[in-house]
């Protein structure tokens, strides 16, 4: 094992928390600036929102990271085939590159789940 693959092994778990508290915070940003200033729950806008707001929150703070992650992964994925797609295959032409990086981001958070330091933890110990 060289120098890196220790560095990286003794650092994993807070290169994690600050990967999945930076996603959360900035998708929590997205779906906060379109619910705050004309909220309307009925529109595909407003409800985007809202499932942005709680998926950011509840990577923030370490909740249920998998299921979070789950449908912020399905969010993307239809915001890239319904919004960006039909304006052409390539992401950077059609402005779905970051549709494409969250979902990337949610598939690792899918497969690394909460991480060692999250809330849910604190809440169902036993």
């Amino acid at each position: 094992m060289d120098i890196m693959d220790k560095w990286a092994t003794a650092w994993k778990n807070v290169f994690y928390l600050i990967f999945r508290v930076l996603i959360g915070v900035m998708f929590f940003a997205h779906g906060y600036g379109k619910v705050v200033p004309n909220f309307d729950p009925a529109s595909m806008i407003g409800i985007a929102g809202i499932i942005e707001v709680v998926v950011g929150a509840m990577l923030v703070v370490g909740l249920f990271v998998r299921w979070a992650s789950f449908f912020g992964a399905g969010q993307m994925l239809v915001a890239y085939f319904m919004v960006h797609a039909p304006q052409g295959w390539n992401p950077l032409v059609n402005k779905g590159e970051l549709a494409l990086l969250y979902f990337a981001a949610f598939c690792v958070a899918f497969i690394l789940g909460n991480g060692k330091w999250n809330l849910q933890s604190m809440i169902m110990k036993k």
